[in-house]
């Protein structure tokens, strides 16, 4: 199976009726905006996803790229593909008009993301990257450089990719040894990158890597990082591309999924050092690229959203189609949704993906008001929340992604182990999303540590207040009581992190749920009082109302009861884990 289609009618409803599209039309910028703006705009995506991208998904998945003497040439049709994906401005959604960019709000470029990872996640990952290294340019980059890379990003016919990590490094990227030596108006870089997602392949003549590197007398540590532009073909002064830079793809990684997507081992300066341009100023470089990475944080976390969608889709029509087993009170046999278990790992699906699409979406609406808001004191609340939300969405989605593509599976039943079906697929591709741009872990440890113990749990707080009077609007008990059990573990946290941190960190993926889960259930709840009101005024699909409506209400009685046992986990995993010698796991 290859199909996927577009959850058009979740986005009308949910950025419309809950997360509120007046809000983002409301800022500079943004006042050409309007529902059928977006929903044009979202339905063309949705079709270019289900018809283009989503018919290559198993196929790529079959063929994978490949290395070939030094060039890297992508499954069938996926060069193709990315060519009509550029000739239809979708390279150009995001970026600064005078660029040649569409500046779409993030409310509106968070679902094509996740549409267009739904359809193909392996195909996805380049022009994914490649809208991060735009803001990056746009924040960071000299006017030259702006001048001389943004246009062709924007127009696709140049790719960008993130050089972080080395073979020594992993996520330490204080370890990295790339070296920048300073040679006249630029650097030569030499040494090794790993896991460069397309680092090399056959979409464009031109491939822009964003390298972090450290020059001969740079500071130990992070603190000595700089960000370099290294053009896999140098550029002539009239912008047609010269020679090729002294870089090169040296292997392609063997995965267990996203097999399109060639993640490729790149070596710098095999013959006296690649010519790379310094962005910004020397040892300022991871703060330049946490630009990037927080775009490709929110990026992953729609890939979460959209593994989720994608199986619960798969899921849902072979429930309907498969017949197997009598029903209780039944002689004849029924498809597989009479069964209640069927039905309750639809609907753990179906709720789940809810929850974190509206964090995705609500995430994204504050985002645009943090970055175009006049008013600065406004513009810094809003980030503030963004920043404290941002490690949840990457985590918490791709966790449900994971969950869910895992639960479709079983939904398959033995079908679901053979990969005609596709099922194992999507749980493959899903997996390495809880790894990638901070494991989950890590997302989990920048909560806790970075966005909470930092400011003394105020931006949660501010959070938390907003929770509890929609919780005492509504009357919803459970919302109110995984609040409190919220509030008790922030203040756990704060009190206790100077003096054990070793036993806090022990439950900061327990701390990182929580805030998911409460977020999600008040969100869920915004969601379900939108749905009533326009089945009170009739206005809208019925059947498709009230499913909002049993979504939260599932996911308020199966996922909310658990803030207070993730309460106790957070306060009692450290003991068990400090009080562990290493030898242990000998």
């Amino acid at each position: 199976m290859t199909s996927y289609s577009a959850p058009l009618d979740d986005y009308r409803f949910l950025i419309n009726d809950v997360i509120g599209l007046e809000q983002v039309t409301a800022l500079p910028g943004c006042g050409e905006m309007n529902a059928e703006m977006v929903e044009a705009i979202l339905s063309e995506a949705g079709r270019f996803g289900s018809e283009v991208l989503a018919p290559l998904n198993q196929s790529g998945d079959r063929e994978g790229s490949s290395l070939e003497n030094g060039i890297v040439r992508t499954p069938k049709g996926f060069k193709e593909a990315y060519k009509l994906y550029a000739e239809g401005g979708w390279t150009a959604m995001t970026g600064a008009p005078e660029f040649g960019g569409q500046s779409l709000p993030w409310l509106v470029t968070a679902p094509i993301n996740e549409m267009m990872n739904a359809a193909n996640m392996a195909f996805y990952l380049c022009p994914g990257l490649t809208q991060g290294a735009v803001e990056l340019l746009e924040a960071h980059g000299s006017a030259e450089q702006q001048e001389t890379y943004i246009a062709r990003l924007l127009s696709g016919e140049w790719c960008a990719t993130m050089n972080l990590t080395e073979p020594q490094a992993g996520s330490d990227l204080g370890s990295i040894r790339t070296r920048a030596v300073k040679e006249d108006k630029h650097y030569r870089i030499s040494g090794q990158k790993i896991f460069i997602t397309y680092g090399e392949h056959d979409f464009t003549d031109n491939i822009i890597h964003l390298v972090l590197a450290r020059t001969p007398d740079a500071p130990e540590g992070t603190r000595g990082i700089s960000l370099f532009i290294v053009p896999k073909f140098m550029i002539n002064d009239d912008g047609s591309l010269g020679g090729r830079n002294d870089l090169r793809c040296v292997s392609l990684e063997h995965k267990l999924g996203i097999h399109a997507s060639p993640t490729a081992v790149m070596s710098y300066g095999d013959d006296g050092g690649a010519i790379g341009y310094l962005v910004g100023e020397e040892n300022r470089g991871l703060e330049f690229m946490f630009t990037m990475m927080n775009n490709a944080r929110l990026l992953v976390g729609s890939q979460g959203v959209a593994m989720s969608e994608l199986a619960t889709q798969r899921a849902r029509a072979y429930a309907r189609e498969r017949v197997q087993g009598r029903a209780a009170g039944s002689k004849d046999a029924v498809s597989i949704l009479n069964h209640a278990d069927v039905r309750r790992m639809l609907m753990s699906m179906m709720a789940q993906t809810d929850a974190v699409r509206l964090l995705l979406l609500y995430t994204s609406a504050q985002l645009d008001v943090a970055s175009k808001h006049p008013d600065e004191n406004i513009a810094a609340q809003h980030q503030q929340r963004v920043d404290l939300l941002t490690p949840v969405v990457k985590a918490w989605s791709t966790d449900i992604g994971i969950e869910s593509a895992s639960t479709g599976i079983q939904v398959h039943g033995g079908m679901g182990y053979i990969e005609e079906t596709g099922a194992a697929q999507i749980l493959r591709d899903a997996r390495i999303a809880t790894i990638y741009e901070g494991t989950n872990g890590i997302q989990a440890n920048d909560l806790l540590g970075r966005k909470i113990v930092r400011d003394e749990g105020r931006a949660l707080s501010d959070l938390l207040a907003e929770i509890r009077a929609d919780a005492k609007k509504r009357n919803d008990p459970r919302l109110s009581q995984g609040c409190d059990a919220l509030n008790e573990a922030a203040d756990w946290i704060v009190k206790n992190y100077a003096d054990n941190a070793d036993a806090v960190t022990a439950g900061a993926v327990h701390l990182l749920r929580l805030v998911g889960i409460v977020t999600g259930g008040w969100l869920m709840g915004r969601s379900a009082t939108a749905a009533k009101a326009k089945l009170d005024s009739a206005d809208g699909d019925q059947v498709y109302l009230n499913r909002k409506i049993v979504n939260a209400a599932f996911f308020s009685e199966n996922y909310l009861p658990e803030a207070s046992l993730l309460l106790e986990k957070i306060k009692g995993a450290g003991q068990i884990v400090g009080d562990t010698q290493i030898d242990f796991f000998e």
